[in-house]
C-alpha cells in the first residue's frame, strides 16, 4: 500500500475512534430523510380519509364490504366464479378511488420526490463538510452545519448534471443499439445483431462507469476546494490523473463493499433479518467511504491532518461509549419531563384514534389479526436481532427527523400509536396480545417515547439556531448529545429485542 493510501486509511480509523459523535449524527440524519419526506403522503392520507368520511363514502364502502365474502377463491376455482367475486369488489373501489383521491395521491408522490431531492444535497453537504473538518482535526459538526448552506446548491447542481448525463449516455447508446440490432435482424443476420447488441451493452456500462467515476470525487472537490460545479469536475479529473492508484483503490473498495453488503443482506433476508444491514451502512459503511475519498483528496491537496487515535483499546472505548450513552439518556429524560409528558399524551391519542378508526371494521373477517399467526415460524435469535435493528432504526429516524421543525417526529409517533391501536382492535385474542407485549414493552415503549422527545427537542433547537438565537457550537453540542442519547436508547432496545425474541412469545402459553 502506498504512503498516501496508508495515511488515508489511518486517518479514517483515527476519525472513527476519536469523537465519533462529532460526525455520525449527520449520517443518522441521512437515514431520517425518508421519515421527513413521508410526512407528505401521511398528510395526504389523512386529508383523503377526512374527505371520504365527510362525504359518506367510507360508510357506504363499509356496508358493501360486510355483504361480500372477502376470502378469495382458490386458483383452481371456476373462472366465472372468480370473475364474479372480483366484480363484487368493484362498487367498493368506486366509492374509495375518486378523482379527488387520485389527485391527492399524485400530489403526495410528487411532493415526496421533490422533498427528497431537495433534502439529499443538503444532508450530503453537511456530511462531507463534517468529514473534511474531522480530517483536519476540527469540530466536525460545526463544519457540517456551516457547509450545509455553503455547498448544498452546488451539490444539487452536480447531482442533476450526473443524472442528465446518465440519461443522455444510456438513452443514446440504447437508441443506437436498437437501430443496429434491428437493421442486422431485418438484413437476415440476427446473430450479428445480437453480437452488436452485446458490445453496445458493454459500451453503455463502461460509459456509465466513467461518468460515475468522475462524479464520485466531485462533491469532495466542491467542499475541499470550494469549487463550483464544473470546477469540481475539472479538479476530479486532475486528481484521478495525478493519483490513479488512490482513485482505483477507492473505486474498487466502494464497489466491493456495496457488493459484499448486498450479498450479506440477501443471506440475512432469507433469515428474515433485514434492518441490521441498514444500521451497518449508516454507522459504518457510508461514513467510512466518505471519509476515505475525502482523506485521499485532502492528502492530494496537502491538507490531511487527522486527529490522533485514543490510546485506549477499542474494547475499552466501546464500553465507555455504552456507559456514556446510558447516562446521557438518563440525563436527557430527567431534564425534559414536560416534553416526555407531552409525548406520552400524543402516544395515547394516537392509540385511541387507531382504536376508534378500526372499531367499525371489527365485524369483517378480512381485517382480523392474530398474534399467534404472526409468531408462526418464529426463530428466537434471528427475530431478536431483527426486532432490535428495526426498533433502533425507527428510534433513530424518529429522533433525527425532528430536526425538520418537530413535525416528522410527532407524525411518526402518531402513526405508530394509530397502528398499534388498529392492531389491538383487530386482534382476535387480546389477552394473548397483551401478555406478549408486556415483557418487552416495558423497555421498547419508553425507548420510542424517549426518541420522540429527543426529536421534539432537536426541532426546537434547530428553530432557535435558524432564528439566530443559538450559536453554531451550541447547536453542534445538541446534535452530539442526541447521538449519545440514541446510543442509550439502543441499549434499551437491545434488551427489548432479546426479551421479545426469547421470552415474550413463550412464557404465557402454559397459563392461557
Amino acid at each position: 500500500m502506498s504512503r498516501s493510501l496508508s495515511d488515508a486509511v489511518a486517518a479514517v480509523v483515527a476519525v472513527f475512534r476519536n469523537r465519533p459523535g462529532d460526525f455520525l449524527p449527520l449520517y443518522l440524519l441521512g437515514a431520517a430523510v425518508p421519515a421527513i419526506a413521508r410526512v407528505i403522503p401521511f398528510l395526504a392520507a389523512f386529508v383523503g380519509y377526512v374527505y371520504l368520511e365527510a362525504t359518506g363514502r367510507i360508510t357506504t364502502a363499509r356496508e358493501q364490504l360486510t355483504a361480500i365474502d372477502l376470502d378469495p377463491l382458490s386458483p383452481d376455482a371456476d373462472p366465472d366464479a372468480f370473475d364474479a367475486w372480483a366484480e363484487s369488489l368493484a362498487p367498493v373501489f368506486e366509492q374509495l378511488l375518486t378523482p379527488t383521491i387520485a389527485v391527492l395521491a399524485l400530489v403526495a408522490i410528487g411532493g415526496t420526490i421533490l422533498l427528497t431531492i431537495a433534502l439529499f444535497p443538503i444532508v450530503s453537504a453537511a456530511q462531507l463538510s463534517a468529514c473534511y473538518g474531522r480530517l483536519r482535526d476540527e469540530r466536525g459538526l460545526v463544519a457540517g452545519i456551516a457547509g450545509t448552506r455553503r455547498f448544498a446548491g452546488r451539490l444539487l447542481g452536480l447531482y442533476v448534471l450526473e443524472f442528465a448525463l446518465w440519461l443522455f449516455v444510456g438513452g443514446g447508446f440504447l437508441a443506437v443499439m436498437l437501430v443496429l440490432v434491428g437493421g442486422f435482424t431485418l438484413a437476415g443476420v440476427p446473430a450479428v445483431g445480437i453480437l452488436v447488441g452485446l458490445f453496445a451493452t458493454l459500451a453503455v456500462v463502461a460509459a456509465l462507469a466513467v461518468v460515475r467515476a468522475v462524479f464520485a470525487f466531485a462533491p469532495v472537490a466542491v467542499v475541499v476546494d470550494d469549487a463550483g460545479v464544473f470546477g469540481s469536475l475539472s479538479a476530479t479529473v486532475s486528481f484521478v490523473r495525478s493519483q490513479p492508484v488512490d482513485a482505483v483503490f477507492y473505486y474498487a473498495l466502494s464497489v466491493g463493499s456495496i457488493v459484499a453488503l448486498s450479498i450479506v443482506s440477501g443471506i440475512l433476508a432469507v433469515l428474515e433479518v433485514v434492518t441490521v444491514v441498514s444500521l451497518v451502512a449508516v454507522f459504518l459503511l457510508l461514513p467510512a467511504l466518505d471519509l476515505l475519498k475525502t482523506a485521499l483528496y485532502c492528502d492530494y491537496r496537502g491538507r490531511l491532518t487527522p486527529p490522533l487515535s485514543p490510546e485506549r483499546s477499542v474494547r475499552t472505548q466501546f464500553r465507555a461509549g455504552l456507559d456514556r450513552g446510558w447516562h446521557e439518556m438518563l440525563s436527557f429524560v430527567r431534564s425534559t419531563p414536560t416534553t416526555h409528558a407531552v409525548v406520552v399524551v400524543l402516544a395515547l391519542v394516537g392509540f385511541w384514534a387507531g382504536w376508534r378508526v378500526a372499531d367499525p371494521y371489527t365485524g369483517i373477517d378480512a381485517f382480523e389479526a392474530s398474534i399467534a399467526a404472526r409468531l408462526d415460524g418464529h426463530v428466537p435469535p434471528t427475530a431478536a436481532l431483527e426486532f432490535f435493528g428495526n426498533n433502533w432504526m425507527v428510534a433513530i429516524t424518529t429522533a433525527l427527523s425532528g430536526l425538520a421543525l418537530v413535525v416528522p417526529a410527532i407524525v411518526s409517533l402518531l402513526f405508530n400509536g394509530m397502528f398499534m391501536g388498529v392492531l389491538s382492535q383487530f386482534e382476535v385474542a387480546p389477552v394473548e396480545l397483551l401478555a406478549f407485549v408486556i415483557p418487552h414493552g416495558i423497555f421498547e415503549i419508553p425507548a420510542i417515547l424517549i426518541a420522540t422527545a429527543l426529536g421534539i427537542s432537536l426541532g426546537v433547537t434547530f428553530w432557535r439556531a435558524a432564528r439566530g438565537q443559538l450559536r453554531r457550537v451550541t447547536f453542534a453540542d445538541e446534535l452530539e448529545r442526541a447521538f449519545w442519547v440514541l446510543v442509550g436508547v439502543g441499549i434499551l432496545l437491545a434488551v427489548a429485542g432479546v426479551v421479545e425474541g426469547f421470552v415474550s412469545p413463550y412464557y404465557y402459553q402454559p397459563f392461557l
